[in-house]
């Protein structure tokens, strides 16, 4: 009989947005249940956590080392299969590794790491591990969004010309840092790294760009600004983006925009028509062509792609959101852990999340992007 996957989570205790977000989007298909779990550096905040979550007290781990340690210790049938890690930046690369070293898949907020030399070190691992390492670049998982990937895969709008990508929020556009713990640590290089908006939703938007087209980035031009006084990191951006075979893109990343929410929206313009998507409305995806109306397709529809269909639950007219969105990361990776456990090769569309990879080519953007931003000459090579 088919047995749920069984969850570890590292972070996401008491006072944190995200870590509710991933248990929510890990719980919503059944596959998965949470068994252990490190939520916080403060045991209190910890166990405080593990009881509302009904867990065994005796499964709540004082550090992460330990949790990882004791659950390496215990026999398959009882041992979590997989680590869901959920802290700040500079708390991903340690526990990463270490789970991959004691045999555990890793699901891993992005962006993935502190730096890019800690992204490459957990690809090496990862590789050499044959583990299956997953990075919550949540957007992907909108059946639309895969729409969108399935309609430029086979060819419908032509030869790719232009890219319009952007994602304005206004949450940060004061110093609320003092009072907010989520944007405290955003806005310390010492916990968030080297970019700070570009590398909290710029890193989404470039993302989004490479999944939907398959498109690789050869060369940035970027602008990165500091609008609030005294902060230390960007807080707004734009990029201008090179692709292999001619392509365009501008990629556009903000905190600072009142009134703005979470407004990603993302354009793709070929020679033989036009796509546009905006998450503000994700149910719905505007396909348009020289000669003829603008088609608007929508979720739950016969004529999407058998991709798009696989990650949509509910009927058509039934909105589904972000949460959806993310719990198809979370279901795929469970689906095609599934498969591995019972020796089997996973499907193609299990294997369709974000991968180590995708985290890598991330942190190669925040470089590129920050070095761009800092020279004088401006297009700067992506990183290889």
């Amino acid at each position: 009989m088919k047995k749920k996957i069984k969850m570890g989570m590292i972070g996401g205790g008491s006072g944190s947005f995200i870590g509710a977000i991933h248990r929510i989007a890990a719980f919503l298909d059944g596959e998965i249940k949470l068994v252990s779990g490190c939520f916080s550096s403060n045991f209190s905040n910890s166990i405080a956590t593990g009881k509302s979550l009904f867990m065994h007290e005796g499964r709540i781990y004082e550090n992460y080392r330990e949790m990882i340690e004791e659950e390496a210790k215990m026999p398959d049938g009882e041992r979590i299969d997989f680590i869901s890690i959920v802290t700040p930046n500079h708390l991903h690369f340690e526990p990463a590794m270490l789970a991959l070293e004691k045999g555990f898949h890793v699901i891993l907020d992005k962006p993935m790491t502190f730096s890019l030399e800690e992204a490459l070190l957990l690809e090496k691992k990862a590789k050499e591990s044959g583990l299956l390492f997953a990075v919550t670049h949540t957007y992907t998982g909108y059946p639309m969004v895969k729409e969108a990937k399935e309609r430029i895969r086979k060819g419908e709008l032509g030869h790719l010309r232009r890219i319009y990508v952007e994602y304005p929020q206004g949450w940060l556009a004061q110093d609320i840092a003092d009072n907010n713990k989520q944007a405290a640590w955003r806005v310390d290089p010492k916990r968030s790294g080297k970019a700070g908006c570009m590398g909290d939703i710029g890193t989404h938007c470039f993302n989004l760009v490479e999944y939907i087209t398959g498109l690789k980035a050869t060369e940035v031009c970027a602008e990165l600004n500091t609008f609030v006084p005294g902060r230390l990191l960007d807080d707004d951006g734009v990029v201008l983006i090179r692709y292999d075979g001619g392509v365009k893109c501008v990629l556009m990343a903000s905190q600072i925009a009142i009134g703005e929410e979470n407004n990603l929206k993302i354009r793709i313009y070929g020679d033989k028509g036009s796509l546009e998507w905006n998450q503000h409305d994700p149910n719905t995806m505007l396909l348009k062509w020289p000669d003829k109306p603008t088609q608007m397709l929508r979720v739950g529809q016969h004529y999407l792609s058998a991709l798009a269909r696989f990650n949509t639950r509910t009927p058509a007219g039934h909105p589904e959101g972000y949460i959806e969105a993310f719990a198809n990361i979370y279901r795929n990776f469970a689906l095609a852990l599934h498969s591995i456990k019972r020796g089997k090769k996973p499907r193609a569309e299990y294997l369709d999340f974000p991968t180590v990879e995708d985290g890598v080519r991330g942190m190669k953007f925040i470089e590129t992007v920050v070095a761009s931003s800092q020279s004088e000459e401006k297009w700067t090579k992506f990183i290889d």
